[in-house]
């Protein structure tokens, strides 16, 4: 006997289960006919029900089924034209995922039919594939929205006061030790508690993870025997990961993924992810029909004037086309599910230019999404970070984003880089990027905080392998080391890879030390890698986006040196969090605020006279400093009091030589003390400084502080 199916109601859109039935509503502009089929909990690949969508309403197919519960496996099939020449490809030989499914259950098998055309065909995709690929496709899930969240609040961490850790699920947890083997690699193991101790102990704010949204390997590296580790794939907006969850049971993953953001938010730490809205997995022309592609290609894809070839924006294929109100929909309701119903607390947009592309593709810093993302109510409150680059012409954007958005600063990664590899002309650079990039923002009336200021990045060597190679080793890749960035501005310190050389082992340590150093004390806000501050290595991999193993994951073994530099690194953060005057929410003036012993910010040169313009514009300055005044902060705290904090004084040497520097007397009845020596961890915290010089060892850098002379 038929299954009944009222008509239902056009939203909200996926499978809402109300506790009496499901819901179901599906938007396609080109369809003619929408069935979502049903699937044996025991069997997956067995199709056990199949029913259509009674009613379209404003080009949403629609229908309740009273007595479907939660746990339901279904899939949808869509009916339509098939013309790719026209951009429509509709096969409903092809099961689809439901863009709006909130699980997953089960993986893509690139064995089986999931092409929308018959491979090797004289015709390729111009041919209607006729194979059912349902055996091939994961399932949906209907899931229920309860939780219990007790009385979990939002740590609610002001951008001037945020650390940002950026990790991956899986590479962050696999291999600790005190994480129960059960539960490593998944969300429960994040939230271990000997992991977020690890977390505080670092001081850092907000956990930012790699793609958690439901991803598809790629076919090519399965032939490899590699897999899609970082997850820059995505199948499905809503759907977490099934492979990070402990329990594998259909839907299980949401509540795991709930409560890995509770036990966070309870320890006052953020929860932000990496979202990949630019592009899908389901490739160019040639690639599967998975979702999108079956359901609305034309709605979804930015395609070309010759409507079978898409648009790509992205390097990987095709580009999502955030221009079209529909696809702006799936970005935002997705956005905002992850803030309501997960309770994230921010994202940062991988290639978040796509995402301005209007018109013919140009990016426009006011496109329809910034716009909507701006005024929402609930995601105009969250945090909200662009990768402010694509791949297209006119994709590199750093500087480019309006307010409320905050960037990746690439060109404060590349300053920093070179500085302390050793090149010329870049005292000015490296000015404007400790200062908080006021070149790029101020203009635009942002703040210091519009800058995510980091030296490594997932995509990338890591903090140990910039200094230990000078050229990516990417062989395990099997491209051929032809894949990952040639241009690293990374410095080997004379021996390409690892050594026994003490001197060449001690100089990376004070390099990497530099960097930190360097990261922590600039305005704006830091972020750090998973694993950079105990060492980590990939064996001089720059992308290890495939490398699922040992080579990415964080090895929590650690010796003498990797423990030292641990320690280094939380020191640095314990500090920052201490020191307003590294937390400024304005850009700096260079003169005296309020009635401040010291202007808010002077550089000067090593003898001790402040930087001229003609100084700035030397190609050979290597080595300067600069005094941030501790009672010259123009902002007021939550209570409209003064902010005064230390002054802080700070010698940079990126010469190979030893500079002697002349330290800026300190205030009546105070001195100098010193908090950090990269040359010599030994020396500080508040151990007092030489009185008049200070010999600054060849590439390094020093802190001191200004405390009262004790009687």
């Amino acid at each position: 006997m038929p299954r009944e199916v009222w008509p239902g109601k056009p939203y909200p859109r996926g499978a809402t289960f109300d506790g009496t039935g499901v819901n179901f509503a599906v938007f396609s502009q080109v369809a003619t006919r929408v069935e979502v089929c049903l699937f044996d909990p025991q069997n997956p690949s067995k199709e056990v029900e199949r029913f259509d969508l009674p009613v379209s309403t404003d080009d949403v197919w629609h229908g309740y089924v009273p007595g479907l519960e939660s746990g339901t496996l279904y899939g949808l099939r869509v009916h339509g034209p098939y013309e790719p020449q026209k951009g429509h490809r509709c096969n409903p030989y092809k099961l689809l995922v439901d863009p709006y499914a909130k699980a997953l259950h089960g993986e893509v098998d690139w064995s089986k039919p999931v092409f929308g055309y018959p491979l090797g065909h004289a015709q390729q995709d111009l041919m209607r594939d006729e194979q059912d690929s349902a055996a091939g496709m994961p399932k949906c899930v209907v899931v229920g929205d309860y939780f219990d969240w007790g009385n979990e609040r939002r740590p609610d961490v002001p951008w001037r006061k945020t650390v940002i850790y950026e990790a991956h699920v899986k590479g962050l947890t696999m291999r600790h030790p005190k994480v129960p083997e059960h539960q490593r690699g998944t969300y429960a193991g994040l939230a271990h508690p000997a992991v977020i101790e690890h977390l505080l102990k670092l001081g850092v704010t907000a956990v930012e993870l790699l793609p958690i949204h439901e991803f598809a390997d790629d076919s090519f590296l399965g032939e490899k025997g590699l897999s899609n580790f970082w997850g820059y794939n995505t199948l499905c907006y809503f759907a977490p990961e099934q492979a990070y969850a402990s329990r594998r049971t259909p839907g299980a993953v949401v509540n795991e993924f709930k409560a890995m953001v509770k036990a966070l938010h309870s320890a006052g730490i953020e929860v932000l992810l990496d979202v990949v809205y630019n592009h899908s997995c389901e490739g160019n022309h040639l690639g599967p029909t998975l979702s999108l592609k079956g359901i609305d290609n034309a709605s979804y894809y930015w395609l070309m004037p010759e409507a079978r070839y898409y648009l790509d924006f992205t390097g990987c294929g095709n580009s999502l086309n955030a221009f079209n109100p529909q696809t702006a929909r799936l970005i935002v309701d997705s956005l905002r599910y992850w803030v309501e119903e997960m309770h994230v607390d921010g994202f940062r947009f991988d290639l978040a230019t796509v995402l301005g592309r209007v018109g013919k593709g140009e990016f426009s810093p006011t496109a329809p999404i910034f716009q909507i993302l701006n005024q929402d109510p609930v995601l105009g409150r969250v945090k909200l970070i662009a990768e402010p680059w694509d791949v297209g012409l006119g994709g590199y954007q750093v500087g480019g984003f309006q307010a409320p958005w905050r960037e990746w600063n690439g060109k404060y990664r590349d300053a920093l880089r070179r500085y302390w590899k050793g090149d010329e002309n870049l005292a000015g650079e490296v000015g404007y990027r400790f200062a908080g990039s006021s070149d790029l923002y101020q203009e635009a009336r942002r703040r210091p905080q519009a800058s995510i200021n980091f030296v490594t990045a997932h995509d990338g060597f890591t903090l140990h392998d910039l200094v230990t190679y000078s050229h990516k080793h990417n062989e395990a890749n099997g491209e051929h080391n032809r894949d990952g960035a040639d241009d690293n501005q990374a410095w080997n310190c004379g021996v390409e890879g690892e050594t026994d050389d003490a001197n060449v082992i001690s100089l990376r340590e004070r390099q990497k030390r530099n960097l930190l150093a360097s990261l922590f004390l600039s305005q704006g806000v830091p972020m750090l890698v998973a694993g950079d501050e105990m060492g980590r290595t990939q064996g001089g991999n720059n992308n290890a986006y495939c490398q699922d193993n040992e080579l990415s994951w964080v090895d929590w073994n650690l010796d003498e040196r990797r423990q030292s530099l641990l320690e280094f690194t939380a020191r640095l953060i314990q500090f920052r969090h201490r020191q307003p005057v590294l937390q400024r929410r304005r850009f700096f003036q260079g003169k005296h605020i309020w009635d401040s012993e010291y202007k808010d910010l002077a550089w000067f040169r090593p003898d001790g006279t402040e930087m001229s313009q003609e100084d700035w514009n030397k190609p050979f300055v290597r080595s300067l400093a600069f005094l941030l005044g501790g009672d010259a902060i123009p902002s007021l705290d939550e209570r409209g009091q003064r902010v005064i904090g230390d002054a802080l004084l700070v010698l940079l040497n990126a010469h190979h030589e030893q500079v002697r520097f002349t330290v800026p007397p300190p205030a009546e009845g105070s001195q100098w003390v010193i908090e950090f020596y990269t040359a010599d961890e030994k020396r500080g915290p508040e151990e007092p400084v030489p009185s008049g010089a200070f010999e600054l060892a060849g590439r390094s850098l020093a802190v001191f502080r200004e405390v009262s002379r004790k009687a």
